[in-house]
């Protein structure tokens, strides 16, 4: 079958990028107590939870702010606010015309919301380097973010955390980082799913491994390095959809790469699956420690079900815009421990 790699007419980075993750975590050892009689454990040390007064569109803001202020744009010159989310915080009511309105950027916009479960981020990504490759725009936002959604005592509510970033994209000689290319891989899988009025998804269990996470993040993650001709040995990063910690390290062995490839981006550990965000949020992490000349592989992960992948080359920029704003790591460090009724309080888990 010939593959279709995605390469715009005109060459797309990324200006700017900023990531959010909520001050407050529970560890899994809190929720292995209620619910397990504090036997076993999560495959997570713990996640992160949004506050009171966060949700995807108050995240959303802070990341855009911080993508801003490596970009060194006027936001009033971005013609895009796309947000991917699985968790936006109104069924009926777009997140980003209040992102694009907060942040400066209205109203002389294009503005949405995207879906497709944990890869919608990275959807929105796609479409803005289209939108900029083709000469439509010079700057988008793209952001990923979601607030946690698992069932009270499923396995979920060890990793469906809160969290994710935002990129701006632009043209490839103003950027810090150059989209080389890009590939999607997509077929019917039914790993994941929560219907209308349902509030908690469920899980095809059987599915979710295999055919869904490995089959679709290696034919995205090989086929695109077969078109654009290169190995595992050309990147100093892979970036993969982190649901838990085993997931991407085997998908990383399954592609050739090793674990110091893959381990600088893999926050699943002491974040949780922040779903949309999740790959994005590894790529940040990414970039604040990648050094000009650097290739880094990202390919996320959608239930339902879909990869996109990307090939990423960091420019001499990058050293000049790591530290216009918070870090990755230093909202990672900034830290509140809490218990399983502050969580409960927190993500509406008590229906009064």
């Amino acid at each position: 079958m010939a593959k279709r790699l995605l390469k715009p007419a005109r060459a797309v980075g990324i200006i700017g990028y900023g990531a959010y993750v909520p001050r407050y975590r529970l560890p899994g050892s809190e929720v292995a107590r209620v619910w397990e009689g504090g036997k076993g454990g999560g495959p997570v040390k713990e996640k992160a939870v949004a506050g009171l007064d966060e949700d995807v569109i108050t995240m959303s803001i802070e990341a855009a702010r911080n993508a801003l202020a490596r970009a060194r744009i006027d936001p009033a010159e971005l013609r895009a606010v796309w947000i991917g989310s699985e968790s936006h915080p109104y069924a009926v009511k777009p997140s980003s015309t209040v992102v694009a309105e907060a942040i400066g950027a209205g109203p002389s916009i294009q503005a949405g919301d995207w879906e497709f479960a944990c890869k919608a981020g990275t959807e929105a990504l796609v479409a803005a380097i289209a939108l900029i490759g083709s000469n439509m725009a010079d700057y988008a936002l793209a952001i990923g973010m979601d607030t946690a959604q698992g069932k009270p005592g499923g396995q979920l509510e060890y990793t469906a955390a809160s969290g994710g970033a935002a990129y701006i994209l632009g043209p490839a000689e103003q950027a810090l980082a150059v989209f080389q290319g890009s590939y999607s891989y997509v077929t019917d899988t039914p790993d994941f799913w929560r219907r209308p009025e349902q509030r908690y998804p469920e899980h095809g269990q059987r599915f979710t491994g295999e055919p869904a996470y490995f089959k679709h993040i290696t034919e995205a993650g090989r086929a695109l390095m077969e078109e654009m001709g290169t190995t595992p040995a050309d990147y100093a990063y892979a970036v993969f959809h982190q649901p838990n910690t085993r997931f991407p390290q085997r998908a990383g062995q399954l592609l050739g790469f090793s674990d110091e490839q893959v381990k600088p981006g893999l926050l699943a550990p002491v974040i949780g699956n922040t779903y949309a965000g999740a790959s994005l949020v590894g790529l940040s992490a990414v970039l604040d420690a990648a050094k000009p000349g650097e290739r880094i592989l990202v390919v996320s992960y959608g239930s339902g079900a879909g990869s996109d992948a990307f090939d990423i080359l960091v420019t001499e920029r990058v050293t000049e815009r790591q530290r216009l704003a918070p870090t990755t790591a230093e909202y990672i460090a900034r830290r509140t421990e809490i218990d399983y009724a502050t969580y409960a309080r927190m993500r509406g888990k008590l229906e009064l």
